[in-house]
């Protein structure tokens, strides 16, 4: 490992010379690639020298232990013990660094929620999660795009389809796929009772052409009135898409915009997604039967988290995580449960290292 880290650091600073060089900040391309490698090896740098200075710092204080003077060895000592404490959790987050990084956490990512049982309780719940999404994202400074959306008749969302751009959004987002339950009286209740529904998340990351080869002839592209609310020009003209993927059957609309082109954008922007997801679950499927592992396959048969109202709680079950807070969730306050649940899979992925080193 710590050869690997030396190589790094080695890297980072011929990276930083080239940066310093007035031929190369005069070919831009070049210098913003050369500036990405720089940056991208920056925390994992600065953290292997944080604990390089606290191994040196626990070499040093050993060795101040066999001073005569009483008050230098308590010193020591103090030092000692409280850079013990610090080693090991650096030395957890190198080996976290150092794993092969998921090509996708980079990406934009493409977020459709939709109701499932409950009717319209599940439809609120819709409503209420894209907020949740929403708030979370503007504490994180990314731009939200709805590009399809669905009302219902209580003022819910039967589905909403939406682009979140900004920097690393699928590294946050992509442990979101599932089924979430919700468990609360609707409003609609009159004898108090708790009612149970559910609601299907999926997010993908955002494809690029380079990355989904989509042919012409491979689509069939329908156009058709939008329908909403009376009286809007969205609905009398031909302005709203319908693209058909023939060799997968995949279909995308999009009717939100008024322009036939915007739609025909946003609509490839989901489709390229979704081919996209098809085929990195084939590599996963592979994957875990070599490894005998799945990670952040997205299986969306499976109920991940329930949200209980009355209790104020939320439970992931993943990972086992139950805090008290739902209303600060609600709020866009994701970050604890991101956060754990980064921290379970980069601990799987650990283990599916270890297990495959020693295979």
């Amino acid at each position: 490992m710590f050869e690997r880290l030396e190589q790094l650091e080695a890297r980072y600073e011929s990276l930083g010379e080239q940066m310093a060089d007035p031929a190369l900040v005069s070919d831009q391309q070049k210098y913003q690639k050369i500036a990405k490698q720089h940056r991208d090896l920056e925390a994992i740098v600065e953290k292997y020298r944080e604990y390089r200075q606290v191994t040196r710092g626990i070499a040093d204080a050993t060795a101040m232990l066999d001073e005569s003077d009483a008050d230098l060895r308590a010193m020591a000592q103090e030092e000692l013990t409280e850079l013990e404490k610090r080693a090991p959790g650096l030395e957890e987050a190198l080996k976290v660094m150092l794993l092969p990084k998921d090509p996708n956490d980079d990406k934009n990512v493409i977020i459709e929620i939709r109701a499932g049982t409950g009717g319209d309780e599940a439809s609120l719940f819709v409503a209420e999660v894209f907020r949740m999404y929403s708030r979370f994202a503007e504490l994180h400074r990314w731009k939200v795009e709805v590009l399809s959306s669905s009302e219902s008749s209580v003022g819910g969302l039967k589905e909403i389809i939406a682009i979140i751009e900004g920097d690393r959004v699928y590294s946050q987002m992509k442990y979101e796929s599932g089924v979430h339950r919700v468990q609360r009286v609707p409003a609609t209740e009159t004898q108090g009772r708790v009612h149970t529904s559910a609601i299907t998340v999926a997010v993908l990351p955002e494809a690029e052409d380079v990355d989904v080869k989509i042919e012409a002839k491979d689509l069939r592209i329908d156009t058709f009135c939008s329908s909403g609310p009376g009286g809007q020009s969205v609905n009398t003209t031909y302005s709203a898409i319908r693209i058909t993927h023939l060799p997968t059957t995949t279909v995308v609309s999009c009717q939100d915009e008024k322009s036939q082109i915007k739609n025909r954008e946003k609509a490839m922007r989901v489709l390229r997604a979704r081919l996209y997801e098809v085929e990195m679950e084939k590599q996963h499927e592979a994957q875990a039967k070599a490894r005998k592992q799945q990670v952040g396959s997205g299986d969306r048969s499976e109920k991940i988290r329930t949200y209980n109202f009355p209790q104020n709680r939320l439970t992931d079950h993943r990972i086992g995580l139950t805090i008290h807070q739902l209303a600060e969730v609600m709020e866009g306050r994701l970050q604890p449960i991101v956060d754990a649940l980064i921290a379970h899979y980069n601990a799987e992925r650990m283990k599916a290292e270890a297990e495959t080193a020693a295979a």
